[in-house]
């Protein structure tokens, strides 16, 4: 029996796989309705962990031997979703397309946590604070879900975890690590104070501390690690009020390291007692 929710398509233009070629990562979002905002995950892998992680899948664009093939599980778990379908050559051109794996789903964007509840718990989070990179988000929350950080939690600065370059870069770890937005309107140190959090700013400064001090590792204790922008890193606003400002010891006179790099580094020297 024919599957009724499988399409063919015979052109790039085809207005139903818009999502998955023509639409902005802004117009996925939708921000004017986000009850209707959407991401692409690229890859059977990627996919699996979304599903795994509870993520509601809309629809699927696939070359047709993957669906009978490595996609074939995925395509058993979301029976009632659109599936579309058509030649190699028309698939290739959908942009980033090849880099796939031949799989890509369209999936329902999660409604934000409030931030008491996201870190309910939590004896780790970090805070991306202003961080633009796709790249270096996704790298990040690859270290996190692999270095035992509970949350993450972003300014409205950072780029969107939910980016498909992001998710891609991550191999899914933006579906294994809890994370929310931060509030714009107020600054978030004083938050995570009232929440119990030590916050550490990661900052070169005359005051810095190194990640080895004694004062991050007491028992028990819940750490904020925060990471700044690639350029300007940290606002001196934030290392101020900051209980501690955190150096990484580096050799060479190296006063830096990329902060995707340098949040492992982190996230490993500080990980829970």
């Amino acid at each position: 029996m024919s599957n009724p929710n499988l399409h063919h398509i015979t052109s790039a233009d085809d207005a139903r796989i818009a999502p998955f070629c023509r639409l902005t990562e802004a117009q996925l979002r939708n921000r004017l309705n986000p009850d209707e905002g959407i991401f692409i995950a690229e890859s059977p892998k990627v996919i699996r962990v979304a599903l795994d992680a509870g993520y509601h899948p809309v629809s699927l664009l696939a070359e047709e031997r993957h669906l009978h093939g490595d996609a074939a599980d995925i395509v058993a778990r979301c029976p009632d979703i659109d599936i579309y379908t058509g030649e190699r050559s028309i698939l290739e051109n959908i942009t980033g397309y090849t880099l796939t794996r031949g799989v890509l789903m369209a999936m329902r964007r999660p409604q934000p946590q409030a931030l008491a509840d996201v870190c309910a718990g939590a004896k780790r989070v970090v805070v991306i604070d202003n961080v633009v990179d796709t790249t270096n988000i996704g790298s990040i929350f690859r270290s996190a879900a692999a270095l035992g950080i509970d949350t993450v939690l972003l300014t409205p600065t950072s780029c969107d975890p939910l980016n498909r370059r992001s998710i891609r870069v991550s191999m899914g770890s933006v579906f294994l690590v809890p994370w929310t937005w931060l509030d714009s309107s107020a600054h978030y140190i004083a938050s995570l104070k009232n929440l119990g959090f030590t916050t550490v700013a990661m900052a070169l400064t005359d005051q810095s501390i190194r990640l080895d001090d004694p004062a991050l590792h007491t028992p028990g204790n819940r750490l904020a690690i925060i990471m700044g922008n690639e350029g300007d890193g940290l606002p001196t606003t934030t290392i101020a009020q900051a209980d501690y400002t955190v150096m990484i010891p580096m050799a060479h006179s190296v006063d830096s390291l990329n902060v995707a790099a340098a949040s492992a580094i982190a996230f490993y020297a500080l990980r829970q007692s």
